[in-house]
């Protein structure tokens, strides 16, 4: 573009949470430029797969909707499930039905690229937002009352409010200044598809071992999507094997609950970190998604964190141009910061203490995370309660 223009807002980053604050932002009438250097694929053949897999809560579903993206998602497909059963090495085990909670499901599996898809399509339909592509974010320069984006052509955007949405190494939290707590789970997650001998019950199936979490999430072609969380060691000797070798220890890892598990895709492994901003807000800039935050995916909310930003962040903008308030102003930005900041520390540190709580196999340790599992597993308003806030009903700026 190589020329100067000025927004209300400039978000860099269009992924899942990049896309989805441009549409919530736009229901305001603000001039919106979203930077992504490179676009989401549109188009895609039906024998092609994306390993990365999503599940949506229903708290994503309805900030989803709302942005009219959720028609064109169940027609791309989703996968709902029903149910889901968690056990570990040591013989406990718990065990969910959305028919308890008088829910249709518990939420949908779907492939990242389907996501994206639907946002995208509503971006290019949505007036008052200019995509910016093959172009990438080079310096920047917090200003009282602008900030201002210098583009790897040359080019200068102006803007009152400038949003991070551009992932765990996000140059605009580096640029910005702000710090990180990081923490390397020292685990790599290994992704495929898995073809089950079985057919999966539209349930989740998650086992803790020793070495991490193993979790199959249900296709709705009869296929499961792996995410298999293991010790760096293990990983490796995972990866190192043949197919039938993998098969093998992964049916064995699964204790066969859906029979023999077979590959259906090639297998990646993806180091596991975590990292927390020490702030999300400065005055003129807010950082959303894995900008700000990143944890395990033992219990698959990353993504959903990352919409709640969004939607939060959107929410508390509202708010503070009803009240009068500056776009950028600290007393806006603080509103959305003290409404996500403490639920994301407290996922993080809640599935860094499931982490540690499920690799411990000090004999008194797994008897009473036993007797636990098996304790909660049949206290029903307890079960309720962790499947509510695992929906994300209760979030008050949907």
């Amino acid at each position: 573009m190589a020329e100067s223009q000025a927004f209300d807002v400039v978000i860099v980053g269009g992924g899942i949470v990049g896309a989805a604050c441009a549409l919530a932002l736009a229901e305001q009438g603000l001039r919106i430029a979203l930077i992504e250097p490179r676009p989401p694929e549109l188009n895609w053949s039906p024998e092609t797969l994306d390993l990365r897999v999503l599940a949506i809560n229903r708290a994503s579903q309805r900030f989803l909707e709302r942005l009219d993206a959720w028609e064109r998602i169940l027609e791309l497909g989703v996968s709902p499930y029903q149910q889901m059963h968690v056990w570990d090495k040591g013989g406990g085990s718990i065990h969910f039905d959305c028919l308890t909670l008088g829910e249709p499901n518990l939420g949908h599996i779907i492939e990242n690229r389907v996501i994206q898809c639907a946002l995208w399509e509503e971006l290019f339909a949505t007036e008052g937002i200019e995509l910016i592509s093959a172009v990438s974010l080079i310096d920047l320069a917090l200003e009282p009352h602008t900030n201002r984006l210098t583009l790897s052509d040359g080019g200068v955007l102006f803007a009152r409010l400038l949003i991070g949405a551009d992932g765990r190494d996000s140059l605009v939290r580096t640029l910005s200044g702000i710090e990180t707590q990081q923490w390397d789970y020292g685990q790599r997650a290994i992704v495929a598809l898995v073809q089950p001998a079985q057919w999966h019950r539209a349930t989740a199936w998650q086992r803790f071992l020793p070495t991490g979490p193993l979790a199959l999430l249900p296709l709705a072609d009869g296929r499961c999507a792996l995410v298999w969380s293991a010790d760096a060691a293990e990983a490796e000797r995972l990866m190192a094997l043949d197919e039938s070798g993998f098969n093998l220890a992964l049916s064995e890892a699964s204790e066969f609950r859906l029979g023999s598990l077979k590959l259906a895709s090639q297998r990646l492994a993806i180091p596991l970190r975590a990292h927390h901003a020490h702030t999300y807000v400065k005055p003129g800039l807010a950082l959303i998604g894995d900008a700000a935050h990143s944890i395990h995916p033992l219990a698959g909310q990353g993504v959903n964190l990352g919409l709640m930003d969004a939607a939060a962040l959107a929410w508390a903008i509202r708010t503070g141009l009803q009240h009068g308030r500056d776009l950028g102003g600290i007393w806006t930005l603080r509103r959305y910061e003290r409404a996500r900041r403490g639920a994301n520390l407290l996922m993080l540190q809640t599935m860094s203490l499931f982490k540690r709580l499920f690799s411990n196999q000090e004999p008194p340790i797994v008897q009473a995370r036993t007797l636990g599992l098996r304790f909660v597993d049949r206290l029903e308003p307890l079960k309720h309660l962790f499947m509510r806030q695992a929906l994300g009903l209760r979030q008050e700026f949907i």
